[in-house]
């Protein structure tokens, strides 16, 4: 019977998806709600998104098992335990810090920010960052870059499967209310961009997510380490619209350009 799901068209397919993670998850998310949300805002978020993760990787396994009669459909999002995908989630965590750093670098000799000592330990701060970049960017790109890429690709053509992907990936980062959206607009051609990059990066690299968990990782580690230690101390003399709303660097303009140079370099890759 589930067979014959996969016959369906890309949207039927994805939306009977999604209908049945929230079957799964609502059980579980809606008491924590309940009993939690007035207490304890944080813990509710924790307890309720990691229950929808735990649901998700439970559906993954049954939509491969019953419905494309695989019995490893993580293998086919690039979730592969090997070498080569360790190397290249490696080379995006490098490659993404070291971008970020250059951007806070290259702000600071024009005199738009300076450096001030971390406010706590900074071995504390990089294994905590760490830690919550990979889990935070192994979470969203098995969602993205694994599930919904590859449930895109078996319907609609490269270009087609790269522009929805990374608009999705965009738009539901930018879920907000609309006085919000308008004041942060700049971050949205940002997130956009951001997609790209992560969908040209895998498909530069076999395939394998690693490269995309890397790379998103980098970006986050970077970003905690810099903001939750309040490192940089920005002087106001260019509009944050130049270095970035509310000290987020890809909601400038500096951000897109070093976007933009990520996206040449990954694009070097992808015309090999």
């Amino acid at each position: 019977m589930f067979t014959k799901i996969k016959f369906y068209s890309a949207p039927a397919r994805l939306g009977l998806f999604i209908l049945a993670l929230l079957i799964l998850w609502l059980p579980f998310a809606g008491p924590i709600y309940l009993l939690l949300n007035q207490k304890d805002p944080n813990l509710t978020t924790i307890l309720t998104m990691g229950f929808l993760f735990i649901d998700f990787i439970v559906l993954i396994i049954f939509w491969g098992k019953y419905v494309y009669e695989n019995q490893n459909l993580f293998k086919v999002y690039g979730l592969v335990n090997s070498r080569r995908n360790i190397r290249y989630l490696i080379k995006g965590l490098i490659t993404s810090v070291t971008l970020t750093c250059l951007l806070f670098v290259i702000e600071s000799w024009f005199g738009w920010l300076e450096f001030k000592p971390p406010s706590y330990s900074l071995f504390q701060l990089i294994l905590e960052g760490l830690i919550s970049a990979l889990a935070i960017s192994f979470g969203e790109e098995l969602l993205f870059r694994g599930w919904l890429l590859d449930e895109l690709d078996k319907d609609y053509n490269p270009k087609i499967v790269l522009g929805v992907n990374s608009l999705t990936f965009a738009i539901l980062h930018f879920i907000k209310p609309l006085s919000e959206i308008i004041r942060t607009i700049v971050t949205f051609p940002a997130l956009v961009l951001l997609g790209l990059n992560l969908v040209w990066a895998k498909r530069s690299h076999q395939n394998l997510l690693g490269i995309c968990i890397g790379l998103h990782a980098g970006f986050v580690w970077a970003y905690y380490v810099f903001n939750v230690g309040e490192i940089l101390q920005y002087t106001n003399k260019v509009p944050t619209l130049i270095t970035g709303i509310d000290q987020n660097p890809i909601a400038g303009i500096m951000g897109l350009l070093f976007l933009g140079i990520l996206s040449f370099l990954i694009r070097k890759d992808y015309s090999k």
